[in-house]
Parts: C-alpha cells; structure tokens; sequence
C-alpha cells in the first residue's frame, strides 16, 4: 500500500510539474503530444495553457488530499486525474496515425500508465 500511495503521489508531482511547465511554456506539452501537426499559432499555446490549468488543478487536489491524510478527498481527486489520463490516452489512440511517430508512443505510455496508477490508487483509498 505504501508504494502505491508513492506512485499516486509521484504521478500528482509529475502532473504539477507539467501543469507548471504548460502554463509557463504551452508550446513546449503541445509539441511533445502533437508535433508540429498545429505549428505555432494560437491553438497549441490555447492547448497548452488549458491543459496546464486542468493538470495544476488535479495535481493540487491530489496532493492537498494525501497530505491531509483525507482518503475519501485522495479517491476523488486521483479518480479525476485517472478520468483525465484515460480521456488523454484515448484520444492518442483516436488519432493515432495522425500523431507523430516519434511521440505518440511515449504519450500513450505515459498516459495509459498514469490512469492505472489512478485508477488503483482511487480503488485502494476506499479500503484504508
């Protein structure tokens, strides 16, 4: 149980961290995910600083909820980010061919693999 809550903890630092990094630098997520599928106008930085806001947001959440030691507020949040991760590897997997071949399989691993690490850590909240 307690590598689990590692894990949780580690995937909400790691969405802190790339919240931070989207908000400050939205082009930066936006190339890793889309390469220069949208090139550098508007939408890639909009993308950006909105998934930024979201991964900030659930990060806090989470991490507030672990420190604090409130396991109902741990299983909502990580169940959130878990939602988000899924709806993000789903849609690499939707667009799948349309992604860069370099990148979407590290995005997908990474996504895909963060929604489990959620997924269980939200189911394992409910019994502690």
């Amino acid at each position: 149980m307690k590598y689990l809550r590692a894990a949780v903890a580690a995937v909400a630092a790691g969405r802190l961290a790339l919240g931070v990094v989207a908000v400050a630098r939205p082009e930066l997520p936006a190339r890793a995910w889309l390469g220069n599928t949208l090139g550098s106008g508007v939408a890639p930085r909009l993308l950006g600083h909105a998934l930024g806001g979201r991964d900030i947001a659930l990060a806090a959440g989470a991490l507030t909820a672990l420190l604090a030691g409130n396991q109902q507020d741990v299983r909502r949040w990580v169940a959130a980010g878990a939602l988000a991760d899924t709806v993000d590897a789903a849609a690499t997997l939707v667009l799948w061919r349309a992604l860069p071949r370099n990148n979407r399989l590290a995005v997908l691993i990474a996504a895909g693999g963060a929604a489990a690490v959620g997924a269980l850590g939200a189911a394992a909240s409910d019994r502690t």
